[in-house]
């Protein structure tokens, strides 16, 4: 097999499209998605703006490719997690949710900034969330056919199983429900409404 290399060109691009996104999200944490434009970026990478569209047509291509690249994070994490072995795949679930309520409110709530950046994705229903969400829904409805063939869960169709655990433990992910349900006493805690989901998967 032949591995295809990059060109000088085509490496250089790359690094000049990571260093766009570096320095966008830098700006972005610390003065807020509004607050900040194009002519921001190019500045603080010391080239014009007319240079950043060459590889971003807007500051909306720049959010969603930074997007991209958070949320990727997160699905790196579900991989890990979700494809352990000699562990449950009840732990493995239990365990990736946790996980992602953790950086929810670590990383999107104690950076409110960060948190501007999540939502206003959200808010405009970007294809990156969307893929996302299916990604997520992909690996899960993977480690339901795994406890199914372990006998951990009764026969059910995988792919709506995984559909509806991930939106009923949306409320532990989702920046503004996190922001408006974290430590209320009429909430349920994570623990408590995981082991609710994963009951459902059990019956």
């Amino acid at each position: 097999m032949v591995e295809t290399l990059e060109t000088p060109a085509e490496t250089q691009r790359q690094e000049t499209i990571t260093r766009i996104l570096d320095s966008a999200e830098k700006l972005f944490r610390h003065y807020g998605y509004a607050k900040t434009n194009v002519a921001d970026v190019a500045k603080d990478l010391g080239m014009s703006p007319a240079n950043i569209y060459r590889f971003f047509a807007s500051k909306v291509e720049i959010h969603q490719a930074i997007c991209a690249r958070l949320l990727k994070t997160v699905q790196t994490l579900a991989e890990l997690i979700l494809s352990q072995e000699d562990v449950s795949v009840e732990a493995k679930l239990r365990q990736w949710i946790l996980a992602m309520h953790k950086i929810t409110v670590e990383t999107m709530m104690d950076q409110e900034k960060v948190h501007e950046m999540v939502v206003v994705a959200m808010e405009r229903d970007w294809h990156v969330v969307d893929a996302h969400i299916d990604r997520l829904n992909s690996l899960v409805g993977r480690a339901v056919r795994e406890g199914i063939l372990a006998g951990e869960f009764p026969e059910q169709d995988p792919d709506i199983a995984a559909r509806c655990f991930g939106a009923s433990t949306a409320i532990l992910c989702h920046p503004q429900m996190v922001s408006q349900c974290l430590a209320k006493p009429n909430r349920p805690t994570p623990e408590e409404l995981v082991d609710f989901a994963i009951r459902a998967l059990k019956n």
